[in-house]
């Protein structure tokens, strides 16, 4: 059997039905869809996202791309995303893992000299063929599910050896310069970290340049350069995605939503939820109740 039909096999033993789940492992997610979705907004963490089976396109703005058990997808740093499911059918499922990256353990793989290359700010989002060693190694990390025991000792091993893959791959640059604190990427990362630490809070332009290292002028020109949006309008989706989960997670009306995430006018958050989303809350929460379609973020 290849090596990526047993990734699939572990996926589907682990999830069997449609949706998500977390697993012991703190960074590993696994993801199940039995048919083709609509396109959901989401943000996606700094992660490698190796599907086994189907396939799914994301996109970032205008630029569009699709990954399958024959590509991974890399995203180096959180970004707002609109993904779905393109191929998938009940005989055939899509079956993914996401593992987060480590941002600790990336660093101190890179001070190692482990990987050492030049510095370059790369596309924070890109889709690469499949490597064997990759697989293996991700096959190796998802089986210690069934192996609790040795979870605590080998976990962080084959997640360092995930790494360094990735570090010496065609992508290896981009993730160096996550790990470089005067580069453009990691400047950015500090400042999505800051947003959306306190997305529910006014924006503060200074506040959040002067905790990426940039003045406000860069920090507009390489933020959006890299998210396809302004801090603001990347707070904005944090703020709506969020009202969304709370409205689907309990009994929370649109008005309570908003208000949680900082809207201070319902008006407005009806109007830009309508326009993230295609339908507003109440109506978008029905349809999503109804189809199933809010189950994969990866």
């Amino acid at each position: 059997m290849d090596r990526i039909d047993d990734l699939a096999a572990l996926i589907a033993r682990h999830i069997p039905h449609t949706g998500m789940t977390g697993t012991a492992l703190a960074r590993v997610s696994l993801f199940r869809a039995d048919e083709p979705t609509t396109p959901l907004p989401a943000v996606y963490d700094a992660s490698l996202c190796l599907i086994a089976q189907g396939a799914k396109r994301v996109s970032l703005g205008d630029r569009s791309l699709v990954y399958d058990a024959a590509h991974y997808l890399l995203v180096s740093v959180d970004l707002p995303l609109v993904g779905h499911v393109i191929q998938a059918d009940p005989d055939a499922p899509y079956l993914c893992c996401k593992i987060d990256i480590d941002q600790a353990a990336l660093a101190d793989l890179i001070l190692s000299g482990a990987a050492a290359g030049p510095r370059a700010d790369l596309p924070a989002l890109a889709v690469y063929h499949s490597d064997a060693d990759l697989i293996d190694a991700a096959i190796r990390l998802i089986r210690l599910l069934d192996r609790p025991a040795d979870m605590a000792v080998l976990a962080p091993l084959i997640e360092r050896e995930i790494l360094y893959r990735l570090l010496r791959g065609p992508h290896g640059a981009a993730l160096r310069a996550m790990a470089v604190a005067d580069s453009h990427l990691n400047q950015v990362g500090r400042a999505i970290a800051t947003i959306r630490t306190g997305f529910d809070r006014p924006l503060r332009i200074d506040a959040i340049a002067a905790a990426a290292g940039m003045s406000p002028s860069s920090l507009h020109q390489h933020f959006k350069a890299v998210t396809r949006m302004t801090p603001l309008a990347y707070q904005k989706q944090l703020r709506l995605q969020e009202a969304r989960r709370l409205m689907l997670s309990g009994n929370t009306s649109a008005g309570s939503a908003g208000f949680a995430v900082g809207y201070e006018s319902a008006t407005q958050f009806n109007r830009e939820y309508a326009r993230l989303f295609g339908a507003p809350p109440r109506r978008d929460i029905e349809r999503l109740q109804a189809s199933g379609d809010l189950l994969t973020p990866v």
